[in-house]
């Protein structure tokens, strides 16, 4: 961004500026009002619905100079998005003031997520000189909680949660102090006047302690599981270097096989126990903080906090209270989500107990109220891009800007698994923090939840509500009542449309393009399961140019839960009625139900069509002996990953076939290589790893088609699928030899935590296209 400073008079001049972006809340107008002070400038600033305002005299020079400054030097939480000014006739302003904030009654203003503390309230609160040593919630403009605490906007104190908390005069005093880093920081508080820690028993009874965070420390390194509230919720704690005791939290929770996260104290800690490349290093240690993705460099944590997985999910304290209290244990700790699992995060203190007391032996509490929920983001990094699986804390509800403006609102419920929600207003985009899977009525209140918050805080007014083509997802069923209440327009979006164009909106892309979508399932268009796609599609519609071979479902969703049983049609698919016996050799254990669940196949009884990648990986992960069920989502397919390895092998055979202008792609040579492949005793780490290869093949030769035919050459990658590392790798580097230009997945979640952004483009450019 380059400044016309040009422009500027070679005299005294007055000059108003906008500013546009994530400018309340980070400190930015003590930063305008010190900056005007060094420049010696008279004038204001203020905060506004559109951001901040400015108006200053003084010398041109020094204005230019201001001028670049606010540009190069902005608050580190600040995002300035557009800065735009023009010259005034002299109006004789004495000194600079921070004039109090505009309220008008569309208020509408980008806001900035929950951020990590700063190093230099770190340093104050290991200072044993300073009035906030050891201070749990110390904070300032720079850091800290922000979109958990607020109610409504302005972002003032008593629009949030720390409007119980009267500032005694120390603490007011920097607040109301422009030089002072705490100036309108809202959640200012000290050891006299702010939110108390204490430590209670399960039964809710309070346990005396001096220092209630040491003795929770020293209880975790006894072996117990301590309830922790932090910023967006509950987290439950345990030593992550005691097997029994992570067995025991699983039981508890009811997490058999899922990955735990952990939290570290430093990054040397971590490197201890992970490999962590630069990107990776920076992410951990950004103000975000999110959970990354590390590969193990050895054994030496147990191999329960994530079975059968060679990464582990870690993140570094962000919160003050995460801070003491890591620094006392000096272990790893798990640190996962509060809650049962499939439910929601624990937020709210009543809630927590009641949720989580047959989890917990302890609870480490606080008297601020929690305003909203929000897990923890999930991401790695792949060729040095850095990919979320999980965008909620530390990113949310931050906006992504569009590359085109709406004239309506649009809201759009998202998916049934990895629910997200997504406002549309103006050129900005308001994708929410992770809801979860809508499994139950708990994580469906959520998502009633987090809209009504949504609305609230950024005064959005839906005019167009979108939803998932599958009539019987319960976010299809609210937006359905939504709608219907509301009087609204309603428009489906097929899922896997919704994919692609959530990866074009995330890039700032706008045109038409291959789009390449492996995943579990979405309803089709001709109501069969897609999940293994290639579209050729833009912001306005799509036609399906390619697709994986159909297989038959047995059981419906049992089928997902029991992988073998789609093995099993791919069996009944290469070899008919023979498939049994050679089924009685893979799954010995199955007895009389390889004969049920065939007759099912063959009847074509409770056994939908399927085109999906997801169910595929099942399917060879499952004829290698690795799952034959599963306790979590993607968990057969995980495993699969985990056995290949990272190299260029030969591939098997498979078949591509063209049906009424639509590519086929037989995947039955492939799997009964694999079959034969297995009984005679070859290495499964050499089959799992020339699996990968050729569906990077099948991938590039499925493309290269598609693009003579339709002239194409941008290619997005998009699904669930694409979680898998070694695929993706593979993938963009045969894409990227044979001269395709290769979207990947970013920072939308690749899984159906994105799709809600997808739903809401498609969903306008359709209405204004359609003129409904």
């Amino acid at each position: 961004m380059k400044t016309k400073l040009n422009n500027l008079k070679k005299i005294q001049v007055r000059v108003a500026i906008k500013i546009e972006g994530i400018v309340q809340g980070v400190g930015f107008r003590p930063f305008v009002y010190n900056l005007a002070s060094k420049h010696n400038l008279s004038g204001y600033v203020l905060n506004d619905t559109k951001g901040v305002s400015i108006e200053v005299e003084g010398d041109k020079r020094s204005i230019g100079l201001f001028l670049k400054e606010i540009e190069t030097n902005a608050p580190p939480l600040a995002l300035i998005e557009k800065i735009k000014w023009k010259n005034l006739p002299l109006i004789g302003y004495r000194g600079f003031e921070i004039k109090s904030s505009q309220e008008e009654k569309e208020k509408f203003l980008p806001l900035s997520p929950d951020i990590s503390i700063c190093e230099d309230c770190l340093k104050e609160l290991f200072n044993p000189k300073d009035r906030r040593y050891r201070y749990p919630f110390i904070n300032c403009t720079n850091c800290g909680p922000r979109f958990t605490i607020i109610k409504d906007i302005p972002y003032d104190r008593k629009n949030t949660t720390m409007s119980k908390f009267k500032m005694c005069p120390e603490c007011e005093s920097e607040y109301y102090d422009p030089s002072n880093r705490r100036f309108h920081a809202q959640p200012n508080a000290c050891w006299k006047c702010g939110p108390q820690v204490e430590l209670l028993n399960k039964d809710g009874k309070k346990i005396v302690a001096s220092d209630p965070i040491v003795l929770a420390a020293e209880l975790i390194r006894k072996g117990k599981i301590v309830a922790i509230k932090g910023i967006g919720g509950y987290h439950l704690a345990c030593d992550a270097t005691n097997p029994s005791v992570i067995k025991q939290l699983r039981e508890r929770k009811n997490r058999i096989d899922k990955p735990f996260a952990l939290m570290m104290l430093d990054l040397k800690q971590v490197k201890r126990f992970c490999q962590v490349n630069p990107v990776e290093e920076r992410l951990l240690s950004s103000s975000r903080r999110p959970i990354i993705l590390l590969r193990r460099k050895n054994d030496s944590l147990p191999q329960e906090i994530a079975p059968g997985n060679r990464y582990l999910g870690v993140m570094l304290p962000y919160t003050p209270l995460h801070y003491l209290l890591l620094k006392e244990v000096k272990i790893p700790l798990i640190m996962t989500s509060g809650n049962i699992s499939e439910e929601p995060i624990a937020y709210q203190d009543e809630d927590a107990f009641r949720r989580l007391r047959k989890i917990a032996d302890f609870f480490l509490v606080h008297n601020r109220e929690i305003r909203i929920r929000v897990d923890d983001s999930v991401g790695k990094v792949v060729n040095g891009k850095v990919i979320l699986l999980r965008r909620s804390r530390g990113y949310a509800p931050q906006p992504l800007k569009l590359n085109f403006q709406v004239k309506k609102c649009v809201l759009a419920f998202g998916g049934h698994l990895k629910n997200t929600f997504c406002f549309l207003k103006k050129g900005y985009a308001f994708l929410s923090h992770h809801i979860g899977d809508l499994e139950n009525l708990a994580a469906v209140l959520s998502l009633e939840e987090g809209i009504a918050h949504y609305k609230k805080i950024f005064h959005l007014d839906p005019e167009i509500v979108c939803c998932d083509l599958h009539p019987n997802y319960a976010s299809t069923n609210l937006a359905r009542e939504y709608a219907k209440k509301k009087k609204l327009p309603l428009i489906s979006v097929q899922h896997h449309h919704a994919h692609i164009i959530s990866v074009l909106a995330g890039n700032g892309i706008k045109e038409r393009v291959i789009g390449v979508v492996f995943d579990g399932s979405g309803l089709g268009t001709d109501g069969t399961l897609w999940g293994g796609e290639f579209l050729v599609a833009d912001y306005r519609g799509f036609e399906r140019a390619g697709h994986l071979r159909y297989i038959h479902l047995p059981g419906g969703t049992k089928a997902i839960r029991e992988p073998w049983r789609v093995g099993l049609s791919y069996l009944y698919e290469i070899y008919g009625d023979k498939c049994e016996r050679i089924a009685q050799k893979l799954f010995p254990e199955r007895g009389k139900k390889i004969t049920i669940i065939t007759n099912l196949i063959k009847r074509k009884v409770n056994s939908p069509l399927t085109s999906s990648a997801g169910r595929l990986f099942d399917a060879v992960s499952t004829i290698l002996g690795l799952r034959e069920t599963i306790n979590y989502e993607g968990q057969a397919a995980i495993e699969l990953e985990m056995l290949s390895r990272d190299q260029r092998t030969s591939f098997y055979p498979f078949k591509i076939i063209e049906k009424e202008g639509t590519f086929v792609v037989d995947m039955l040579p492939l799997v009964k290589t694999i079959v034969e492949k297995k009984l005679q005793g070859e290495s499964k780490k050499l089959i799992a790893t020339e699996f990968h290869w050729t569906l990077a093949q099948i991938i590039l030769k499925m493309c290269e088609l598609i693009r003579k035919k339709q002239k194409l050459n941008k290619v997005v990658l998009a699904g669930g699928v694409f979680q898998n590392n070694l695929l993706l790798k593979q993938t963009m580097s045969l894409l990227q030899n044979s001269d395709f230009e290769v979207i990947p997945p970013g920072i939308i979640p690749v899984n159906d935590g994105g799709i809600s952004l997808g739903q809401a483009v498609v969903g306008y450019h359709r209405f204004e296209s359609e003129g409904s």
